[in-house]
């Protein structure tokens, strides 16, 4: 234990002595670690926003629309959409269904006092809030009563109240949509974003009926929602839906679906694979510059023990053993090595919460990958530092008192 002390004592004096030298030594490894740590943070920080996103879409939510995913071509007929005796079927027909919910959507210009603002109009029902996990800021959402009978309420997205009321409370107000007029009786807690170009937030949610009465003039709906159990297999759900659905709309066995089924947790397992794959591929790229300041290291070390050949044949003729002579010069390859970690690592937090802040999501700390990025730039000291250690260790005595 001592004579490790003495090493470390002898490695930071010799560090010291050629301060610049050994800092463009390490140089490689603070970038590689700084890199490879920087992009993992950043690619989990990533994953967590994406997952944060499609968990505003629901738990356990299927929705089923219309189109059978691919292009039709030469003009067809569009698919034709729903109807409540489908959703009425799925509700009872099928297992593992907590709520199935209408969706019926369209845009429309909202208008209150002066204000105007283009928008997207949604008509469903109040299990809607509950199946998104969408909370009320102000308010409330529709009663049995005004679900029922397609009273003209409404519940408004932050988009539309900064929009259109400002700094007014928007509760009990009256907003005209299209050419018609609905009182606000709820405000959603604000989501933001949703992807590229889109904003949850903009969202005007009336009840269903209101909507096909008034805006759309039709009883048929445009897409369903459905709140699966957890309990039961998502997957085994979906195919007795796809399978009462085919039934139901007369779908031949040979003949191409004329609607989609979209899982959220699928959106989500396949945006995480996609973000992990390529955060993998460019950590992977990166990681060559510990390679690079790998060789770097050995280089040095190489220089170093050629300048002090005199040295070591002095202290290996005054008694010392090689293994000795070996331990230190490995030793100051491993502290170089475990300094240009400890910079990388410091590098990457500053890189990791500026980059963070810059892409608008939380920045993740990675414990784990730290490290094990501060564990291999030690790996690397040793691997690459143990040729320089044994050419020193095993100088002739004689040789290397002559050298000059």
């Amino acid at each position: 234990m001592k004579m490790i002390a003495t090493s470390v004592t002898l490695a930071i004096r010799e560090i010291r002595r050629n301060l610049m030298r050994s800092f463009l030594t390490t140089l490689g490894i603070i970038i590689g670690v700084s890199s490879v740590v920087t992009l993992v943070n950043l690619g989990e920080g990533t994953n967590r926003a994406v997952q944060t996103q499609v968990a505003t879409l629901g738990s356990n939510i299927l929705t089923i629309s219309p189109g059978s995913g691919s292009n039709r071509g030469g003009g067809g007929a569009a698919p034709p959409r729903f109807e409540y005796e489908d959703l009425t079927a799925i509700r009872q027909q099928v297992v593992g269904v907590d709520l199935v919910i209408p969706m019926v959507q369209s845009t429309g210009t909202a208008v209150f006092n002066a204000a105007n603002w283009s928008t997207s109009i949604t008509g469903t029902n109040r299990d809607y809030f509950t199946a998104q996990q969408w909370s009320l800021a102000k308010g409330r959402t529709f009663s049995a009563a005004e679900d029922q009978s397609g009273k003209l309420v409404c519940v408004i997205g932050e988009k539309i109240r900064e929009q259109l009321f400002r700094d007014e409370d928007p509760i009990d107000k009256t907003l005209r949509i299209r050419d018609i007029s609905c009182v606000v009786i709820g405000l959603l807690v604000e989501r933001g974003q949703s992807g590229p170009g889109g904003n949850q937030d903009d969202v005007i949610v009336l009840p269903v009926k209101a909507v096909q009465r008034r805006i759309t003039g039709t009883r048929s709906v445009s897409s369903i929602m459905v709140s699966t159990n957890p309990a039961y297999d998502t997957e085994k759900t979906k195919s007795d839906i796809k399978s009462l659905l085919r039934e139901r709309r007369n779908i031949g066995a040979s003949e191409q679906d004329n609607f989609n089924i979209f899982d959220t947790k699928q959106i989500a397992d396949t945006l995480n694979s996609v973000t992990g794959t390529l955060t993998a591929l460019v950590a992977a790229v990166a990681a060559v510059s510990l390679l690079v300041g790998g060789i770097g290291i050995m280089n040095i070390m190489l220089v170093s023990v050629t300048e002090r050949t005199r040295e070591i044949g002095i202290r290996l003729a005054i008694g010392a053993l090689a293994n000795e002579v070996l331990l230190q010069f490995l030793i100051e390859a491993v502290v170089l090595s475990c300094f240009g970690g400890l910079m990388g690592l410091l590098l990457a937090l500053f890189a990791t919460w500026g980059i963070s802040a810059l892409l608008g999501f939380a920045a993740v700390f990675m414990v784990n990958t730290n490290l094990m990025a501060f564990g291999v730039s030690a790996m690397i000291g040793i691997v690459f530092g143990y040729t320089p250690a044994r050419r020193a260790a095993s100088l002739n005595p004689i040789d290397a008192l002559r050298h000059e």
